[in-house]
């Protein structure tokens, strides 16, 4: 069974930047993706940026293209996400996000473990 647990949400400005991050423990080794999602209360959970696991292959949504950066780090077992330039609709709870069915996490019915959340606020 995998765990996931973020860090790093917090309360910046807008153009600054945060990173989050992701430490997986537990059983890992069948899994093929992960990602980061984003809510916003009253909104459906959105799909923000997505690693395959073997090939390191990366995919991001559009809302954050070009600002934001997935990278996992196996070796320390933890995923991270760079988010640059970061501006007031970037503002959501962001949620670690794996697959051990699917290669690229980039909607909820392809996740099997989700983290708790951690809150990012920009103003």
């Amino acid at each position: 069974h995998v765990q996931l647990v973020e860090s790093g949400g917090g309360s910046v400005q807008a153009g600054e930047s945060l990173r989050l991050s992701c430490v997986v423990s537990g059983y890992r080794y069948s899994t093929y993706c992960m990602g980061w999602f984003r809510q916003v209360s009253g909104k459906e959970r959105e799909d923000i940026a997505s690693i395959n696991i073997d090939d390191k292959n990366t995919r991001y949504g559009a809302p954050v293209k070009g600002r934001f950066t997935i990278v996992e780090d196996h070796g320390n077992n933890t995923l991270y996400l760079q988010m640059n330039s970061l501006k007031p609709d970037d503002t959501a709870t962001y949620y670690c996000a794996a697959s051990n069915s699917y290669s690229v996490c980039s909607a909820i019915r392809h996740i099997n473990y989700w983290g708790q959340g951690t809150q990012v606020t920009v103003s």
